[in-house]
């Protein structure tokens, strides 16, 4: 169905679309309104006429959207932007919708009709379509609102705050059910069904556990009864998404870390000569200018928040080559138990690679490793015939930033200073990095420019993270219906990176051992839980009633830090500092000259330079309880006008379904920091973006940051800069996750490739 519908919506117009499944909505009406006063043929006709509501409703609001969307674009060989994915989202619920009102009208009367069955999808689908219209009201809103060509808003703040409280008091519990996925391609549908059902098993196991933190196996085989029940699924999976804080994302996505998962995973990759962990000790280096080989600049080792410290890289190889078996490669070696043994001995070395790929990985800057990305670097080494290094940085909320940028450009510098003995000669460089990873590339590669040492051949991009701050863009809406990438899980995430203070439910044990320890520590008794698992999952999948939750406790509004470490990464002194920063719009820092360009490596500003990184002025979603009097009273006086002007969005006697689940004021905050260069790159002055590489982007229409990647190609684009877009269909944010899931995913991953392989081999001058 979800093929049909994907093809379908490319074909069918959308006032076609519209009036056929009016048509059938009528007479579906009509036949159920006639089969008496029953509950389930009320409730048919009822849903039937919902339908038809909603989609005549929807029709003209999409056709705006669709008439502009093309004026977002990068260029007229890439259509790919958020009003585009919103209004393709809704034809695809509108397909469904049709193809199930057709199947009704042809069964209706036969003995074998499943009218229960029907009814929920029908019922299902009818909320899904309800609350896209709210979305496409938010998005022309936005469209109304916003400057001319501008994705992401640049207004009132104040009137973004509303605009964005009333987004988030949407239901989502819809999305998460049993239209989960609807918009990407069927196959990655019972996998994204898996995922729900684990985070919900997981979410209630974190919630009974005091600690918040400690997870067995078995807690992950007794969700039977949201395998059967999409609504209680639905339910709970938004209530989670909505009240766990940052620990809680970070220690279900650290589950494929466990060792038998990731052996599992593995075995279905390429086999590789080399995988090794490498600690890179933190000692000072030289590193020549690129103006002047003559001249050298110090590389001091990461500093922020921490101290020095060394910095965790892994070196992959297909083959292996010379150098990588060298006594001063392996005094850097860390032991990763069995798996560090991946290096065999060979009877000959191959050659010193041309090619060097230094690869970052994604997270949300708060979870995962290169183990966890390790499958697809081992495909990558293979096919690319070149030593690939994937930096394990420091995570968030731990080491906020800048702390996970200064691991990355020291462990890139390293690289380029001693690519001999990680088996290549360094003739090409390419970063390469995916969703926060991508974000790392970009900011690496600023930074390096501003020392003035190597930047790299071209950087490869997927799906990144090009602005942190929390504003609205058309894609961003998205995040309503994305289960992978929910808006309160996005804003935590940020929030950690940025150093905000977050809620620690551990005790002190427990901070010994770590995340990971916990993880670990559980899976020992893996064979014992598979046992009882498997009877724990028996039992509850015949609980058909459940035990849903009723607790709606609103969260306690999270304080930020007074200040970032006094080492963190901050604006050069001059003209582009800290405090002119705030007040910038995109069009602003496209108007800053090359003068701006920094003269000297040192970044570094002190915290009282900065200032204090509260919620302010730039908290762009919601505004905390405790704002200063000065700002209720403000508020107090244009609060009526600004909600008036939220709710005009509407049209009359319509009423989306809110949330019923907690955090009706879900507080998602946003620092100062964030609109730091080296945190937002899309918020870089053109001087800044003039020193980047050539830049490839591989990103995913479905994405709530799609966004980020077409303004940042644009802006690249508009400094005459070489990017390319590519924008991959039907498919979820972290598909290079996914590369082994499907016929779709080979291909997306496969596109990745192909963009790396142009910066490490470009095409020759014409003959």
């Amino acid at each position: 169905m979800g093929w049909k519908a994907s093809r379908l919506s490319h074909s069918m117009d959308l006032h076609t679309m519209t009036q056929s499944l009016v048509t059938l909505a009528e007479d579906n009406m009509a036949f159920f309104s006639s089969q008496g006063p029953g509950e389930t043929a009320r409730r048919l006709s009822s849903v039937f006429a919902g339908v038809r509501e909603q989609a005549l409703g929807l029709e003209p609001t999409l056709g705006r959207l669709l008439s502009v969307a093309h004026l977002f674009d990068l260029d007229t060989e890439t259509p790919a932007n958020g009003y585009r994915s919103l209004v393709h989202t809704a034809r695809c619920c509108l397909l469904h919708l049709l193809h199930k009102s057709r199947h009704v009208a042809s069964n209706r009367r036969s003995i074998f009709f499943r009218t229960s069955h029907n009814l929920a999808e029908l019922e299902a689908y009818l909320a899904t379509l309800t609350q896209l219209r709210a979305l496409a009201y938010y998005a022309q809103h936005l469209l109304a609102t916003n400057q001319p060509g501008r994705l992401f808003f640049e207004g009132d703040e104040r009137v973004t705050a509303d605009f964005l409280h009333e987004y988030v008091s949407l239901h989502k519990g819809c999305f998460y059910g049993r239209c989960l996925g609807f918009q990407f391609t069927p196959a990655i549908r019972p996998f994204l069904q898996t995922v729900s059902v684990g985070l919900v098993s997981f979410g209630e196991h974190y919630k009974r556990n005091e600690t918040g933190l400690s997870v067995t196996a078995s807690s992950l085989f007794t969700g039977g009864r949201f395998a059967i029940d999409p609504e209680l699924r639905g339910a709970e999976f938004e209530r989670i998404v909505q009240n766990l804080d940052v620990h809680f994302w970070k220690a279900f996505w650290n589950i494929t870390e466990i060792q038998v998962l990731s052996s599992l995973a593995n075995m279905a990759s390429a086999t590789v000569r080399v995988s090794r962990v490498l600690s890179l000790p933190p000692t000072a280096f030289e590193m020549p200018l690129t103006a002047d080989p003559k001249v050298t600049v110090t590389i001091s080792p990461p500093l922020a928040h921490t101290g020095p410290g060394p910095v965790l890289v892994r070196l992959i190889s297909y083959d292996l080559r010379e150098g990588q078996d060298s006594e001063e490669l392996s005094s850097l070696v860390r032991s990763e138990g069995p798996r560090s043994l991946e290096l065999r001995s060979r009877p000959q070395q191959a050659p010193r690679s041309r090619r060097l790929v230094v690869h970052i990985h994604g997270g949300g800057f708060v979870a995962q490793t290169s183990k966890s990305h390790e499958p697809y670097l081992k495909s990558w080494a293979q096919e690319l015939g070149a030593p690939i290094l994937s930096i394990d940085y420091s995570l968030a909320p731990e080491a906020p930033f800048p702390r996970a940028l200064e691991e990355c450009f020291y462990a890139y510098c390293w690289a380029v200073k001693h690519c001999a003995l990680l088996g290549s000669t360094g003739e090409r460089i390419c970063l390469a990095g995916d969703s926060a990873g991508g974000n790392l590339c970009f900011t690496v590669s600023l930074r390096a420019a501003a020392y003035g040492v190597r930047v790299p051949d071209g950087i490869m991009a997927a799906y990144p993270a090009t602005m942190l701050q929390a504003t609205a863009s058309p894609s961003r809406l998205l995040s309503l219906m994305d289960p992978l990438l929910p808006l309160s899980m996005l804003s935590k995430c940020v929030n950690a990176y940025a150093g905000g203070v977050t809620e620690d439910h551990s005790d002190s044990d427990q901070k010994a051992l770590g995340v990971m320890g916990l993880v670990q520590r559980d899976t020992a008794l893996l064979f014992r839980d598979l046992r009882l698992g498997a009877s724990s999952w028996l039992n509850s999948f015949l609980e058909l009633s459940g035990h849903k939750s009723h607790s709606n406790s609103v969260p306690v509004a999270e304080p930020m830090r007074c200040s970032v470490s006094e080492t963190a990464l901050a604006q050069p002194e001059g003209p582009l500092g800290m405090d002119s920063l705030k007040g910038l719009t995109l069009h602003d820092l496209s108007l800053r000259g090359s003068s701006e360009t920094p003269d000297t490596p040192e970044l570094s500003l002190s915290a009282g330079a900065r200032g204090h990184s509260t919620p302010s002025a730039v908290n762009f979603l919601l505004r905390p309880e405790d704002t200063s009097e000065e700002s209720e009273a403000g508020d107090e006086l244009s609060t009526k006008d600004r909600v008036q002007g939220v709710c005009a969005a509407f049209p009359e006697g319509f009423h989306p379904r809110r949330s019923s689940h907690g955090a009706k004021r879900m507080t998602l905050y946003s620092s100062p920091i964030v609109k730091n260069p080296f945190m937002s790159p899309l918020l870089a002055p053109d001087s800044m973006l003039q020193t980047l590489p050539p830049v490839h982007i591989v990103a995913c229409a479905l994405d709530p940051m799609l966004d980020d990647s077409v303004m940042f190609a644009r802006r690249l684009r508009s400094l005459s800069q070489p990017v390319t877009l590519r924008v991959v269909e039907d498919l979820p944010h972290g598909f290079l996750g996914l590369a082994a899931l499907c016929r779709e995913t080979r291909q997306a991953a496969a596109l990745c490739v192909e963009r790396i392989r142009l910066i490490l081999n470009p095409p020759g001058p014409p003959v």
